[in-house]
């Protein structure tokens, strides 16, 4: 038993000798033993160790040290490492001692001096080239133990060691998305190698995610949080002067794939089932696709029903549908590592989907000839069911109605040479397709052609020749060609050289700018000679060109001017007041005359519109009045002559207003008034006067006359003593000119005459200085009452009478005499 227990433990109870070894005890515990001996009627008592006994191992030397090795070895010191000893003789290691033996001597020499527990040890100072063996022994308290066995002999001298490389790493290492993984090794080498890691021939850096760490003897690479792009093939490489070695990993970091790619394409649509396909995901997650999960849902249910999940392929057949319902097909991809995200489809309804087939493109034509062509088109969408047969169709361009090309069935050749078209007649084409539904929709029709033998160039023009010429300008003429190759001549080009140069220049870019036989080539240098030719061109190109015969000098040709009248430049041109005046002629001279229009020689009005033309020049005056009548001339003028015309221009309107109205004879019921007629008549005869009057206290004009056609006219029947206006307007056939009005009221009475002499003036009283005088009143007042009487007085024989004044009675006192 332990000492410190009270329980005894059996150890043997078959020993027959007089010991026992006992095994299984703890080092350095204190144990009791007790033996008893035992026969066949029973045991007898035991007998125990009087006192405890600490159980240890005998003390020795220890055993000799183990793996002596030499790790760097230079020109002048050894480094060297060794391991303990399995044994330490039962006491602890104290010390080792290293010692070395020069090769050629026999003892050995202690190298380590100090006390020296560490199992590495550098041995400095050495002698370059000078061969060493060494050994190490352990002490403890005995003392010291048996030697290592002696490593090989050492040389001094710098060591050059290839790199070695050893991978704790296989080629090929898969991980999951997410987690961390890390590439660790180890290396030697002398000198020191450079560690570099790549992945896919780039050199690999140091981020967030990826860590790189190299000791002197290890390296690591390490990734947290993988991502798929991570994956790929990973280099180490150890390098120095002496060589290399590489280490690979393919690292494949897997997850579940991303969903498939859409759309989801309905390749056959049935009333109980569809065929849809689609494509396979972008990304696998690293590891083949093993499955893909297919499901439906009627889109008027929120529950998804599955279809299949073991299929590899990407198409699926979606059976069990009900017709007339509408569906949506959602699709997944599994791989090792798990499922991805769904790809869903738009919704679809269930029902037959074959028809008929759509309408083929838009056919092409070729290969025309007066009485065929071939048609040739693209096989449309056949509906769902297979093309059983094409229609091909013709009308002419204007007809309407569409004729079938044949009877027979035309498949599976997309192309047919129509017979029997009639030569010169323009044809368009279409062409349906036909399945087990049906005849589909026609194409559009086909471009127009020409039912005609293919066009080969046409022949030179005929007779081209110089007909006009200017100082910058030649006008050429010429007769069609001879022979139009079959085909329209769509034109002619013009073409003209100097005299002396090499090269011919265009005068018209494209043969349908001339159309015709003739055509005025501009921009030439007065005074230069130029030659001249000409080509006919239709669809299949130019022809031979045709030359004018003989180099042509660019100079002006001399014509006089001529002008030829039109009719409104006759002698006298009437034209009523706000209507449109034209005056025209048509204009002939070479060089195309200057035209000059005046008016009275003056510069025409700026309201003319002038528009002189190649051919000849009209002048044009809109909302004519008065005014614009006179002599309008048109002079044309080159340098062979001028020529002149002039025509006399009338505005027939209303006429002016009458001149010099005078008011005479007033009466108390009458007067006269007199005018002059108007300056201006208006171009035609004046018919009539209007006569009105107004009185001064009303705003009403009152008609007094409206035919007089005198200059003169009694106004009667006025109101006495009322004041008046008068106006008077002339009238003529196109209407009734401003009026003209008296320049002040006219008052209705009778002229007045002066009083009659008053009768027997005579005196009544004398004084010395004054006279009273008195008198009768006059016969007649003269139209009016007497007012006053002026009395005057003269000193007899004197010439002058002198006024004294004037007094309303019939009486008076002369004063002051």
């Amino acid at each position: 038993r332990e000492s410190d227990h009270r329980a005894w433990t059996p150890v043997s109870c078959t020993v027959t000798r007089q010991n026992a070894t006992v095994q299984g005890l703890t080092e350095g515990k204190a144990y009791f033993f007790r033996i008893a001996a035992e026969n066949i009627i029973g045991m007898g008592p035991f007998t125990e160790t009087n006192k405890e006994i600490v159980i240890r191992s005998p003390i020795t030397v220890p055993d000799r040290p183990e793996d002596l090795e030499v790790k760097a070895v230079t020109k002048n010191s050894v480094t060297l490492t060794w391991n303990p000893p399995k044994y330490d003789g039962g006491s602890e290691i104290t010390m080792y001692v290293l010692e070395s033996r020069l090769i050629g001597k026999e003892k050995f020499h202690k190298v380590t001096k100090e006390k020296m527990l560490d199992r590495k040890y550098t041995v400095e100072g050495l002698k370059e080239g000078d061969t060493y063996e060494y050994r190490v022994s352990a002490c403890n308290i005995v003392g010291q133990g048996k030697p290592s066995f002696c490593t090989k002999p050492i040389t001094c001298k710098d060591e050059i060691a290839p790199p070695s490389l050893d991978l704790d790493f296989r080629d090929k290492l898969i991980v999951r998305v997410g987690e961390a993984f890390c590439l660790t090794g180890r290396y030697s080498g002398k000198p020191t190698p450079k560690v570099t890691w790549l992945k896919d021939d780039t050199v690999v850096k140091e981020d967030d995610r990826t860590k790189i760490k190299t000791t002197p003897t290890t390296l690591c690479l390490g990734i947290v949080k993988s991502v798929r792009e991570d994956s790929g093939k990973y280099c180490v490489t150890v390098e120095n002067s002496t060589g290399s070695r590489k280490g690979f990993c393919q690292v494949n970091v897997v997850d579940r794939p991303s969903p498939p790619v859409g759309p989801v394409i309905f390749d056959e649509v049935h009333k109980d089932h569809m065929i849809v396909s689609w494509k396979p995901p972008l990304d696998d997650g690293g590891s083949e696709i093993t499955n893909y999960i297919i499901e439906k849902k009627d889109t008027h249910r929120d529950l998804w029903m599955p279809v299949t999940s073991a299929t590899v392929k990407t198409t699926c057949k979606i059976p069990k549908l009900l017709e007339g319902r509408e569906y949506q097909i959602r699709i997944y991809a599994e791989n090792l590592y798990g499922i991805s995200d769904p790809l869903i489809s738009d919704e679809m309804k269930a029902k037959d989907r074959f028809r008929v087939p759509d309408a083929p493109e838009q056919p092409i034509i070729k290969d025309v000839t007066k009485d065929s062509a071939v048609v040739i088109w693209n096989k449309p969408y056949d509906g769902g069911k297979p093309i059983t047969n094409y229609i091909v169709e013709k009308k002419e361009t204007m007809a309407t109605r569409w004729v079938r090309v044949t009877k027979d069935p035309i498949f599976p050749s997309t192309q047919f040479k129509v017979p029997d078209l009639l030569e010169g007649c323009q044809y368009e084409f279409r062409v349906s397709a036909e399945n087990e539904i049906g005849v589909g929709d026609p194409s559009p029709p086909s471009k127009p052609i020409f039912a005609r033998d293919p066009i080969a160039k046409p022949s030179p023009p005929i007779n081209p020749e110089a007909v006009d010429k200017t100082k910058n300008s030649v006008d050429l003429s010429w007769q069609p060609p001879r022979h139009d190759g079959n085909g329209k001549i769509i034109g002619y080009l013009v073409e003209y050289q100097k005299v002396g140069d090499e090269e011919w220049k265009k005068a018209n870019l494209t043969a349908d700018s001339c159309p015709e036989t003739k055509y005025k080539v501009t921009g030439l240098t007065e005074g230069l000679t130029y030659k001249f030719r000409v080509k006919a061109v239709n669809a299949a190109g130019e022809s031979e060109p045709a030359y004018v015969p003989d180099p042509v000098e660019v100079k002006d040709r001399l014509e006089p001017p001529e002008l030829i009248l039109d009719a409104n430049m006759a002698r006298e041109q009437h034209v009523k007041a706000g209507d449109t005046l034209r005056l025209s002629a048509v204009i002939k001279g070479v060089p195309f005359p200057k035209v000059m229009w005046k008016k009275e020689d003056h510069e025409v009005s700026p309201k003319a519109d002038i528009e002189v033309t190649g051919v000849g020049s009209k002048l044009e005056i809109r909302n004519t009045v008065h005014e614009d009548g006179g002599i309008y001339s048109l002079t044309v003028e080159n340098p062979a002559g001028s020529k002149t015309v002039s025509v006399k221009v009338v505005v027939l309107d209303k006429p002016g207003p009458p001149r010099n109205l005078q008011v005479s004879e007033v009466r108390s019921d009458s007067c006269y008034l007199t005018w002059m007629e108007p300056e201006d008549d208006g171009g035609s005869v004046i018919t009539n006067y209007v006569v009105e009057r107004k009185d001064v206290a009303s705003a009403q004009w009152v008609a007094v006359s409206s035919s007089s056609k005198k200059r003169s006219h009694l106004a009667k029947y006025l109101m006495e003593g009322t004041q008046y206006v008068f106006r008077v307007a002339a009238e003529n056939q196109y209407g009734r000119g401003p009026y003209v009005e008296t320049l002040k009221p006219i008052k209705a009475i009778d002229p007045l005459h002066p009083p009659g002499p008053p009768k027997n003036l005579h005196h009544v009283d004398v004084d010395k200085t004054e006279v009273s005088l008195v008198w009768n009143k006059p016969d007649r007042d003269g139209g009016a009452e007497i007012t006053g009487y002026l009395v005057e007085y003269q000193e007899d024989g004197a010439d002058d009478w002198t006024k004294f004044q004037t007094v309303p009675m019939l009486d008076c006192v002369v004063t002051g005499l």
